[in-house]
């Protein structure tokens, strides 16, 4: 599978200008892609102010999405901020070729940042099925919490959309090789760069990560498109002769 990390700014709760730049970006991609990741709440930037960007699932941008799927021939997927039954969620969006959509609320909430005071937090973990691989997208805050993410399902790719900013992006380089390594799995993080708004600085820092903890795509911290791709027969190889995962515990997740 090829996959394209978009590792961009974001202006500030302006959904219009965030669209036209990430399709500018997606239309400059001249190979055959399978995948395209955008970051977290792309739309918009990480805002706390969701009813001024909230828009629904019939919205302009998730329509946006299904034209630009179909177009490209590929899946997209990325966060943005949605109003549902009067709750606004920070809901990834996995868009297939033919407009398909599958969709994860954020479980994890970022507290810091007061997320969980205007967010509903999502309850079910997704997992897509996808030209052959199985793929666990979460969002940004979940990536601290590896109890959530672990490949209990049997997935091939772990992918998570940020924005992740500047002062702890060493937290997210480690965390994002530490969940490579101790699932067996690929892994892809897309964080953004540049400013916004609450003064953040981001550096982005989109990568790939194969299943022993290996960059596919060191650390990106400059605006562009990243491409890698990844083999499943190749993985499976692996997981075959260090069967780790078949030592993993049972738990229950409450």
């Amino acid at each position: 599978m090829k996959i394209a990390l978009l590792n961009s700014t974001l202006v500030w709760e302006n959904p219009t200008e965030n669209r036209t730049n990430f399709e500018q970006k997606i239309n400059s991609i001249n190979e055959v892609i399978d995948l395209i990741v955008l970051p977290e709440m792309f739309t918009s930037g990480f805002t706390m102010n969701p009813k001024k960007v909230a828009e629904t699932m019939q919205g302009e941008t998730v329509s946006w999405l299904i034209k630009l799927a179909k177009a490209k021939n590929c899946a997209i997927t990325g966060s943005l901020v949605i109003t549902e039954n009067e709750n606004y969620y920070n809901r990834l969006l996995f868009v297939f070729p033919d407009g398909k959509i599958e969709f994860y609320d954020k479980r994890h909430l970022f507290t810091l940042a007061g997320e969980d005071k205007v967010y509903t937090s999502g309850k079910k973990k997704l997992i897509v099925t996808y030209k052959g691989f199985k793929i666990c997208p979460l969002v940004c805050y979940d990536l601290r919490f590896p109890v959530f993410a672990r490949n209990v399902e049997n997935y091939d790719l772990l992918l998570y959309v940020a924005n992740w900013p500047k002062p702890r992006v060493n937290a997210w380089d480690i965390l994002l090789k530490a969940r490579a390594v101790e699932n067996m799995s690929y892994v892809i993080g897309v964080n953004r760069i540049g400013n916004d708004n609450n003064n953040l600085d981001y550096v982005g820092h989109s990568q790939a990560i194969d299943f022993l903890g290996n960059y596919l795509v060191e650390p990106q911290e400059k605006d562009g498109v990243f491409i890698v791709e990844i083999d499943k027969e190749k993985q499976d190889e692996t997981r075959s002769k260090l069967a780790f995962l078949n030592d993993k515990d049972e738990f229950e997740l409450k």
